[in-house]
């Protein structure tokens, strides 16, 4: 059985130096990235965390490329207790000047077969992408109903617990 794989392509009306300045600001990704805001100083070996508030912790991991403003690639370990059993896999970004746009391909990969974070981020990672392309081009972000509830039940049982 092959190890899944997602690769996504998105065209965005922006420079790849707005792209990638999105994509490793922290107080950017934290607008488009649903509260989520990407954490390192991006020099390869470095470690890199999603974080969501200023002490939760969700997906870590360690640079593996960062070439400005062309590609990027990171590992990313879920903290979630359901998920946090796999093996790391891999996200890597390329961005691609087409005349006045750019075309920002993510690959996340290195799942193994029936990996469940792979379930995850399919859904994930095309509203993130989406969320992006809306805030470069026209300053909106995009809402993400299910990561809301998700959240919503997340800060309940924390506060029952």
């Amino acid at each position: 059985m092959s190890k899944p794989s997602f690769v996504y392509a998105i065209y965005i009306a922006s420079t790849p130096e707005k792209v990638w300045h999105a994509l490793t600001d922290e107080k950017t990704s934290e607008r488009y990235w649903f509260g989520n805001r990407v954490v390192s100083d991006w020099k390869v070996g470095s470690p890199f965390s999603l974080r969501r508030g200023e002490v939760k912790c969700t997906d870590v991991g360690v640079v593996l490329e960062y070439d400005p403003p062309r590609r990027l690639s990171y590992t990313f370990h879920p903290l979630h207790e359901k998920h946090q059993h796999e093996k790391p896999s891999r996200v890597t970004f390329e961005l691609e000047q087409q005349e006045d746009q750019v075309k920002l391909t993510v690959v996340h990969d290195e799942f193994e077969p029936g990996s469940k974070v792979f379930e995850s981020i399919s859904e994930g990672w095309p509203l993130v992408l989406s969320s992006l392309k809306s805030f470069l081009e026209t300053g909106r972000v995009l809402r993400a109903l299910w990561y809301e509830d998700q959240i919503a039940r997340e800060e309940k049982e924390a506060a029952q617990s």
